[in-house]
């Protein structure tokens, strides 16, 4: 059943998971090398915070979404389509093979109660932190390894002079990405609960995530 109006249509290929995140939620999938994820913006403008791991270790260390290489690999701030996501071995995790939107934010990271407080003087009910702890701790990673994520959706754009902010999401209603795992991989996304700035479009919604055979 396709649950989102004007949606694209469910790829073709066996569907592993078809699921809704709800507001504010966490997520997590065990995904293998050429298997593909969709992430979909149901109603628009709601950031979802992205990490991945590697589903088995790498000389002896956990293999993990690395930004600066996912940034100056491809000498570029923004990830789109053809864009890969690199672990600090330098090794292709995942790649962006379609993506309605564009422009998603590599560097300001998750919102946590202690930057919230800093930035705004209190925070929401929940955060992008302690979602990716709760939701890590259910594959044996601890906080520790909540390092710099990947923020679809997000609006960061980065003036000449380095000034950066987090502005009114580009995301429409229905607006998606694709990645393919170029290797064995664990995904664990937050959808984003912010609620103080405009990461979220001022209120947090739902989104819904695909994994197909590619």
């Amino acid at each position: 059943m396709n649950l989102i109006t004007g949606a694209p249509a469910l790829p073709e290929g066996r569907i592993i998971e078809d699921s809704i995140v709800p507001a504010r939620a966490p997520w997590s999938v065990r995904m293998k090398a050429g298997e593909m994820l969709r992430v979909i913006d149901i109603e628009g403008q709601q950031a979802v915070d992205f990490l991945c791991f590697g589903a088995s270790s790498h000389e002896g260390q956990i293999e993990r979404y690395h930004m600066p290489n996912t940034i100056k690999i491809p000498k570029n701030l923004f990830v789109g389509k053809g864009s890969v996501l690199y672990s600090q071995f330098a090794r292709p995790m995942m790649t962006v093979v379609e993506d309605s939107c564009g422009g998603h934010d590599t560097i300001f990271g998750c919102c946590s109660f202690a930057v919230d407080e800093l930035r705004y003087g209190k925070h929401n009910a929940e955060c992008c932190q302690r979602n990716f702890e709760r939701e890590m701790a259910k594959h044996g990673l601890g906080p520790e390894h909540v390092v710099a994520n990947l923020n679809l959706f997000m609006n960061v754009p980065v003036a000449p002079n380095g000034d950066c902010e987090i502005l009114d999401g580009q995301s429409k209603p229905g607006d998606f990405v694709d990645l393919r795992a170029e290797m064995d991989v664990i995904v664990v996304i937050s959808n984003c609960p912010q609620e103080l700035n405009p990461a979220a479009g001022g209120g947090p919604t739902p989104v819904r995530v695909v994994v197909w055979e590619g």
